[in-house]
Order: C-alpha cells, then structure tokens, then sequence
C-alpha cells in the first residue's frame, strides 16, 4: 500500500505522537494512585528512564504500545517501508530486553503491561498489587 501522505507530512504526524504520558500511561498511573501508592515518573538515575517507579518497592513499570514495543497478540507489521519498521521494532525489543535486564541485575522488579491489557482494570490491579505483596515477600499463592 502506497502512502497517501507526503514525506514532510507523514514526518509532522511521526513527531506529534507522545512518548510520555500517554493514555495508557495515564490509566496505569491513575489506577496505582486510586489503590493508595505513590510514585514517580520517568526517573532519569535508572535505565530505560521506566514509565512509572515504585521506589519504596523497588518495582519498576513499563506501559507498552502494541505497535511501538512488537505486542506479540496486536502487532502488524506496516506494508509501505516495512525494512524500516521491521529493524526500528526489532531494535525496540532488543533495548527493552536490556534495560529490563540492567533494572533486574539492580534489584528491580520490572512489571511490563501491555496497551491492551487495560481493557480489563481488575487484571491490571491484580498484576501490580502481585507484584507488590511478593517484593514485600508476602506468599500470595493459595
């Protein structure tokens, strides 16, 4: 499929999308801040810069875009310059698997919630507050 956009035109739409609070983003922190926790937001000291930190935890939150981060149930690769896309995702999920590594090696516990996940909040809840009770070393399994 041809693109119906001009080169200069697609570049302008390219650079309005947001890498920072987005909307997944947002409900993701929304929710941590209905369930009682404090946070901080894109630390800059810890790799990757993660999309939410719960340092009292040590847990560490991406919120990931299904295009942007290869979501292994949504994921399309684009038709129109799809060697481009396909080493631009490639080289996403590669730095991801690093930095996840990096927080890891640190004493971090990375939770990673997929755009698409939040359709159902209560999972997501669950997830964190899972999380949460384990670094607290609290056995949750029954």
């Amino acid at each position: 499929m041809v693109d119906h956009l001009t080169k200069a035109k697609r570049s302008w739409n390219m650079s309005r999308i947001k890498g920072n609070d987005t909307k997944p983003e947002m409900t993701v922190r929304s929710l941590l801040h209905r369930m009682g926790y404090r946070f901080r937001l894109h630390r800059k000291d810890l790799p990757g810069k993660p999309d939410i930190v719960l340092p009292k935890y040590r847990i560490v939150i991406f919120v990931h875009g299904c295009f942007w981060h290869a979501c292994p149930f949504h994921f399309r690769l684009p038709r129109s310059n799809s060697s481009y896309w396909k080493k631009k995702i490639a080289r996403n999920k590669r730095r991801d698997k690093e930095v996840a590594r990096k927080l890891r090696l640190e004493g971090w516990t990375v939770v990673r919630i997929w755009e698409h996940q939040l359709v159902c909040e209560t999972k997501v809840i669950r997830r964190i507050r899972s999380a949460i009770l384990k670094r607290r070393g609290i056995d949750i399994s029954v």
